[in-house]
């Protein structure tokens, strides 16, 4: 096996023991929709894998890793307060509905070790910056922490004013709207989708081309499977506004509101 592939083998068993922990924390805590709160977590142990394997350190790789630092932690933070002491998400009741019975040992792989193996694919272009023997910072590096950075903020501006909604209970049945909310219906799954193509540019300045997998899956996942697509499924069930809200604001990429 070659370090490359003995490396990211590595990352990937690190991600897979923390999968276990958090099983073992959901299943005690008897909530799946736990595992969010370490989804960003799967990230920072393969870049502590690949940082500790790296043959030396260049200021690209401690850019990507204060990067990813910085997008785990905040998020990883933002999530836990939400969530740590809530209900189990609909999404996941629906999934353990679904699996029943067993659900409890299934979820050990259907949830946790599956999200562990999403975010070592995902993570491929952090791996191959933070491994690069380039040490030079070129036109696409800088566009990529610009990248990066525009979705985080992006990101945790949308968050607090969720959060800010949320906290009203007067909102309960309410679309949020305004704000990001007014340009794009996902500010914070668009925010996501910036920061991992701004990694592929941080890899792709270090000549890893081929991991541009990493950021298309990402893409697909967000709009087709577990983000977009997912949550709106039923949310117009829930929230009776959010149908004018569908007609009147883009779904991803934000733009002006439509007139309906």
């Amino acid at each position: 096996m070659s370090a490359g592939l003995s490396v990211s083998a590595l990352a990937l068993a690190g991600m897979l023991v923390l999968a276990l922990c958090t099983w073992l924390i959901a299943t005690y805590k008897a909530n799946v929709g736990l595992v969010d709160i370490f989804w960003s977590w799967f990230f920072v142990v393969g870049t502590l894998v690949y940082a500790g394997t790296a043959t030396a350190l260049t200021l690209r790789g401690e850019i990507v890793i204060g990067l990813v630092a910085i997008w785990a932690l905040r998020l990883s933070g933002y999530l836990a307060h939400r969530n740590w002491n809530a209900p189990e998400d609909h999404r996941y009741r629906a999934i353990r509905a679904r699996n029943e019975p067993g659900f409890v040992w299934k979820s050990l792989y259907l949830v946790f070790g599956l999200q562990a193996v999403l975010a070592w694919v995902v993570s491929a272009p952090v791996g191959a910056a933070i491994q690069a023997d380039d040490a030079g910072l070129g036109l696409l590096d800088v566009l990529g922490i610009v990248v990066v950075v525009f979705g985080i903020v992006f990101q945790t501006i949308a968050d607090a004013q969720l959060a800010r909604f949320k906290r009203d209970p007067a909102n309960t049945k309410r679309v949020l709207d305004t704000g990001l909310w007014r340009y794009t219906r996902h500010p914070n799954y668009f925010a996501e989708f910036c920061i991992w193509w701004g990694f592929y540019l941080l890899a792709l300045g270090a000549g890893a081309w081929w991991t541009m997998f990493a950021p298309l899956l990402m893409t697909v996942l967000l709009l087709r499977v577990s983000g977009v697509a997912l949550l709106e499924k039923d949310i117009g069930e829930r929230r009776p506004g959010y149908r004018d809200y569908v007609k009147s604001t883009n779904a991803f990429f934000p733009g002006p509101r439509k007139n309906t």
